[in-house]
This record gives structure tokens, sequence and C-alpha cells, in this order.
């Protein structure tokens, strides 16, 4: 009997260095087989430079690392169709995080202990330059467990082969754990001990944790007394991520590395969110725990997320031969379940991003990586322009579909800006009741994308300047409300709060746009916000870009660069 469970699993393991599969949250299917497995062939909302495999079901990234000068990585994939299930651990290889090969599936059912699915997980890489995964499978009993996979051939820098070792499943749950909660391993760091640490995510009722193992051959694994870290009223925490950063210097450390100069950065997938969301802290290494800076427990309302808009199950990784860290996320679909199953796809792969910590300590910055830049042709360059109130300017000679769009906007006085009502707490919520469309004094301005030529259709990346009794705010908004004409699609206006001076810094915006992904930058990456929009006018050579300003204060454009993108090359 087929029948549908709505079910948001997220699962990121951290890769042992021999191959894991990892998933997160999502809806489970069960007899997927009925579905048909459709390809159309009219395919405007599919990608050009993003990561996708040519058919089929993706979700978390997991596992990624850097091998022999190879970058990998690994994916929640359904071989079977368009919706979830049947879940293996994907694979592709690139040397650039931009073209992408891909391989034979990594890691699928094959032992009792993920005989019923190989879902999240993570990689480390071990003394030797030693790739391992762990990875959460599920058993006969339906219980999640964690497994460990490692490269067959090590000679092979491609890793296309993975073994499981006889010791699976390396984790059980056992001593109260909830076996229905219980997955996704992060990858790995070394204690000054000498011992392995991992931890998993779990949940009591609706306090979530990140439940602390330690192992002294990566395969023997004992759990800890305490967890490393947990909040109460939180619910399931999927993917969890820990890893440091940085005081001082924008590049990326060592998984391992710890110190006076550095910060740790703990990241979770709450399932009853469905969003990530992070904390700054310490890692007090004599009682292996986290302590954020500010006390937080990730229910407090104000709390950091990596991205306001469409991303989920993220992970990063130390990238060693640039010494930067690089976070993953995985983009969901906005459209119906049965226009997946017609399309015969679902899911994405955001662009990958540098991450660091601002210089004021108190949140990460994201970057898009540098490797994208190879992408660019066609470059459009404005300077000094005058964007009066009410006024829309075309930008004229850029492949609208498939760019890349980095505006400055300057603001000679900031007077007249609007105050704040201390009862707009919430970003989205404002950006919601205050559109695109909703004339204010210093905003809206911004940017209309994947426009058609008259804005039936516009997706409005923009700015707002409230001034309240103390400093003034900057609200970035990403407004879909108007984006298709289509019918049954999520149009959700996403919002966030920019710690930015707007008279010192100016207010940079700047957008990844690839046909129905929308991955904007505020602030030199201190906001991001991903949205997923179908046009049916504004698609491929009918897709036009703006920029705008709704507000009755002239501003003016700085600097506007905008460049065509061109395809990325992805071989199947």
């Amino acid at each position: 009997m087929a029948f549908t469970v709505v079910r948001f699993i997220g699962l990121c393991s951290l890769l042992l260095g021999y191959g894991v599969h990892v998933e997160a949250s999502h809806l489970v299917i069960l007899h997927l087989q009925s579905h048909q497995n459709t390809t159309a062939t009219h395919q405007p909302y599919r990608t050009g430079y993003h990561f996708q495999p040519a058919k089929n079901w993706i979700n978390d990234p997991n596992g990624p690392i850097i091998y022999k000068g190879i970058y990998h990585l690994f994916y929640q994939y359904n071989p079977y169709g368009a919706v979830w299930g049947n879940i293996v651990w994907a694979h592709a290889t690139s040397t650039d995080l931009v073209n992408w090969v891909h391989h034979e599936i990594a890691i699928k059912p094959s032992i009792d202990s993920d005989i019923n699915g190989c879902w999240s997980g993570s990689a480390t890489i071990l003394p030797g330059d030693k790739p391992a995964i762990l990875y959460t499978g599920i058993d006969p009993q339906n219980r999640q467990v964690q497994n460990l996979a490692v490269p067959k051939n090590l000679s092979d820098q491609f890793l296309r082969e993975w073994i499981k070792p006889p010791q699976n499943p390396v984790m059980t749950p056992i001593d109260g754990i909830n076996a229905s909660s219980f997955r996704d391993p992060s990858t790995a760091w070394k204690g000054s001990d000498g011992r392995w640490r991992v931890i998993i995510g779990s949940k009591i009722d609706q306090q979530g944790k990140a439940i602390l193992y330690r192992s002294k051959d990566f395969i023997h694994w004992v759990r800890a007394q305490h967890p490393l870290h947990s909040s109460n009223n939180t619910g399931m925490w999927e993917c969890p991520d820990f890893f440091p950063v940085s005081v001082n210097s924008t590049v990326g450390l060592d998984t391992s590395v710890n110190g006076p100069s550095v910060k740790h950065v703990l990241k979770m997938s709450l399932n009853d969110k469905l969003h990530d969301y992070y904390q700054i802290g310490t890692y007090d290494l004599k009682m292996d725990k986290f302590v954020p800076v500010d006390n937080g427990s990730f229910n407090n309302g104000s709390d950091l997320r990596y991205d306001y808009g469409k991303f989920y199950a993220s992970k990063t990784f130390f990238d060693s031969s640039m010494k930067r860290r690089i976070l993953w996320g995985w983009i969901n679909e906005s459209d119906s379940e049965q226009v997946d199953v017609n399309k015969g796809w679902s899911g994405v792969q955001a662009i990958p991003r540098n991450l660091w910590l601002d210089k004021t300590g108190k949140q990460v910055v994201q970057w898009p990586i540098e490797e994208i830049e190879k992408l660019h042709e066609k470059p459009i360059d404005w300077h000094n322009t005058e964007l009066k109130a009410g006024s829309v300017l075309e930008v004229l000679g850029v492949t609208a579909s498939q760019a890349d769009v980095d505006v400055s906007f300057d603001l000679s006085t900031l007077e007249n800006a609007e105050n704040m009502d201390p009862s707009w707490a919430n970003p989205q919520m404002l950006c919601s009741e205050k559109g695109s469309s909703v004339k204010g004094s210093l905003g809206p301005f911004g940017l209309l994308v994947l426009a058609s030529k008259g804005l039936e259709e516009q997706t409005a990346i923009f700015f707002r300047v409230f001034k309240p009794e103390k400093s003034f705010v900057v609200l970035m908004c990403s407004d879909q409300s108007r984006s298709s004409l289509g019918q049954d699609l999520d149009k959700t206006t996403y919002g966030a709060f920019l710690d930015v001076d707007p008279l010192q810094e100016g207010l940079s915006l700047r957008s990844l746009i690839d046909h129905s992904i929308v991955e904007s930058f505020g602030g030199k990456g201190k906001a991001c916000i991903t949205a997923r929009v179908y046009p049916e006018l504004a698609i491929n050579e009918n897709v036009h870009l703006f920029v705008f300003n709704n507000g009755t204060e002239n501003v003016r454009i700085s600097k506007l660069k905008a460049w065509s993108m061109k395809k990325a090359q992805i071989t199947y």
C-alpha cells in the first residue's frame, strides 16, 4: 500500500574518508517506485552553473573534502526518481569547485547496519592523508546507527570505491538515545589527548543535543557523559557542524585547531524550523564543551543563520590547498512534488562559499568562492549613477537569466529615514509587510531580477534604512511575492537585518542569478538570502535585470558590475 508520511530528516554525517552517505530534511515517500521517472524536455529552471545531477532527487551535501588536489562532493541522492527515497551517496569530483565530473555511487545499502538507507555524514582526513567517512545507516529495526567507510584504493585520487569495515556499526543508540533521532555525524577533530571527537545530532523530547563521542582509533567509539552542547525547546538537531575560526584572520583553520586566537562555530540544522542556525563561542578543552559567547540557546528569536532563505543541511570543510573553510548548502524546490516528478529532478547545491569570522567577532561572513569568476564574460560597468526616487533602470548587455551582479549604493544623508518601530523585531515579517511595492523614504532600493519586460514578474532584492532611537537599522529583503504568474508555488518573502553602517560603509549587494535561483549577499557577505523562483514569462532570453528605487529619497549607485555567466562543465 502506497502512502505518504511527512517527516523531515536531516543527516549530516562525518566522512571518515572511505565513502558515506548523508541526508537532511525531506519529505519521505514510501513506495517511491510508483512515481514515474519523467524528464521533461522543456527545462527553463535547470541551472547553468550550480551543481546538480542530470536527473532525480538530491538533498544534503555530504563529506566534502580535498584529496590529492581533487575536490570531492558526496550528496544524498535517489537513483530512481525525483522525490525522496532509496537514498544513496552520490559522488562527483572537481579541480576547481565549479566544473564537475560525476562518478558511480560511492555508498549504497549493502550491510545490515545500512540496509534500509545510507543517510548523511561527514568526511575526515586521518593521519597519512587517509580519508574516512562516518555516515548514518538505517538498520533492519529501522534504528539510526553510525557506520564507517574507507577508500578501497588510496592511490586512486578520485576515490571511486569505498569499503565498509566489519566492525560496523561503530555507534549505536544505546543508554537512552532516541533510535529515531540519532544521525548525521560531524567531521571529527582531535583533542589535546590525541583522541578523536565527533558529534551526532539528536533530541530527547524537544531538547536538541549534539551527542559527543571519543575514539583512539576511529573505529571504537565511546559516548561522553555529557553532550558537546544542548538547548531546550529546539527539536531535532540535524547535520551538526563544529569547526574553529580565526579571530585575527580570514584564513581557514583545520578542524582540530584550537588556541587563544580561535573561536568555534557550532551549526545545527533545526528540523522544526528547516533552517540552519549557528552560534559563536569557545571550546572548553577540559570539559569538552562548547560555550556560546552570548549564552544563546538556538531559540531566543535572534539566532544567527547562514542564510535567511532556502538553504539547509549545510556542511563545511577545510580546504587545505587554499587555506580556507568552504561552506556548502542544499537548496530545495519551491514548486509541487508533482511538478518535480514531471520535470524529472529536484534539488540543487548552492555555490560553495568561503567562510570566516567577521572582525567584530559577532558573526561569520560568507562570500562565493573566487573560482566562479572564471565563468564571467561580457562585463558591464556603471559608476556614479543617480537613482532617483521612483525610478527603474534596466541593466542592458548582460544575460539576465544567468548572471553575477555586484552593486553598491551610497546614501548622502540618513536624516529622512523612517522611524523604526521597536516591535519590528522579525525581519522576515517586516519584509513581508513592507515589500518592494510599499514606498518608503530610504528604500526600498535594489535589484529586480528574473523580471519580465513589463515587470509582471519580478524578484526584488532590496534594502530599507530605518532610524531607531540609538542607531540606524538596515533591512535586507528578498521579495518573491511577484516572482511568477504560476500558482501552487512557495513565494515567501525573506528578510534579515544587516549589521553595517550605511553612511560609512555604503550598502553593497551581490546576486548570483541562475534561471530559478537567486543567491544574494548583502554587506559583503554579512547577510545571505537564497530564493527559488519559477517565472512563466521571464525565462531564457525573455529575462530582464533592473535597478530600482521605490523610496522618496534619491540614492546613488557608486558602482555596478555585472557579468553574464558561462555554463559550468558538468559531466554526468
